[in-house]
């Protein structure tokens, strides 16, 4: 099990740093790879479906925080979002994967690369709110000065509420965060949340939105100034980018004769145009697009009785 530190962290980040040669495949190799930073928690697995759909195989082994990868000119680590941030900005990872919110909470001096919306649960930005008891009287951030907020967004936070001159006393939060307001620990906190459905099951309410923040591909300046790193982070933001967009959506394929082919044609919902191929000696056509999976139950009639044939569903990885 992962040693936890004092601010949240774990074993993890320390051996990034200072694990033994063993351990440690940054130290054995003699090809200068690129080292790239994996969200270790909640993230993890989305993240390695994300990357297996961009191309790249990714196999976590127990107890060790070094993931196998298929690509020779790639080593990985597991490192937690909270922390990752500082890892590249000081160069012991060329780049990673983490959230807009920790880059700010660690006021990182790193480059953005890209944005990537993804998340455990669903494809949305996340939201740092604050949030009260549901029967608590305060219904502004102003109107909590002089109170106490608990958060795991510690020095963010305090810089949030320094900014707009409200004083109040922020705490870190060691987990179960909601509940601190239920037993009156605190007057409010400020808690991550994609629908906010978990804080209102807590029976708390939401009075203010700090700050909207998703996944980002993140690198170290340094290893972005150098051609030949730059040049394959720029290839995992490209892949990982088109994975993202693929998501969704698949292709569709069908045959139509030219005395319908424009009533078909006009069914088809498409980023620009369907491609339209006629066949080998025939007055028949290949119509081929990309679609939103949501539509296809509906669409797939519509496109028979307007003449289409030989209709193929297909699915989509990539989308560039």
């Amino acid at each position: 099990m992962a040693r936890k530190d004092g601010r949240g962290g774990d074993a993890a980040a320390a051996a990034v740093a200072h694990s033994a040669p063993s351990q440690n495949p940054w130290q054995e190799s003699a090809v200068a790879q690129l080292k790239l930073g994996l969200p270790k928690g909640s993230l993890e697995d989305a993240t390695i479906e994300l990357f297996r759909k961009a191309g790249w195989k990714i196999r976590v082994h127990s107890r060790n925080y070094y993931p196998s990868i298929d690509d020779p000119e790639l080593s990985c680590a597991l490192v937690r979002a909270q922390e990752m941030a500082r890892y590249v900005e000081n160069g012991t990872l060329d780049c990673g994967l983490t959230g807009l919110d920790w880059i700010l909470e660690n006021q990182s001096q790193v480059v953005e690369v890209a944005d990537l919306i993804y998340s455990k649960a669903s494809s949305k930005p996340a939201r740092w709110v604050l949030a009260v008891a549901g029967d608590s009287p305060y219904q502004t951030l102003e109107e909590l000065k002089g109170k106490r907020i608990s958060t795991e967004l510690l020095n963010f936070t305090r810089r949030y509420f320094a900014e707009r001159h409200v004083e109040v006393e922020v705490e870190f939060s060691w987990g179960a965060t909601e509940a601190k307001v239920v037993e009156g620990l605190v007057d409010a906190i400020v808690e991550i949340t994609e629908t906010g459905s978990t804080i209102k099951a807590h029976g708390l309410r939401i009075i203010h939105e700090l700050l909207t923040t998703n996944t980002k591909l993140i690198a170290n300046p340094r290893a972005w100034a150098d051609p030949v790193r730059r040049a394959k982070i720029e290839q995992i933001a490209l892949l990982l980018k088109a994975a993202l967009a693929a998501e969704g959506m698949v292709g569709l394929k069908l045959n139509v004769a030219e005395a319908n082919l424009e009533a078909v044609v006009a069914l088809l919902p498409s980023l620009r145009a369907p491609t339209v191929s006629s066949l080998y000696k025939s007055d028949w056509y290949s119509v081929e697009a990309m679609v939103r999976e949501n539509v296809v139950r509906d669409l797939m009639p519509k496109l028979l009785a307007a003449g289409a044939e030989g209709i193929v569903e297909y699915p989509l990885t990539k989308m560039v």
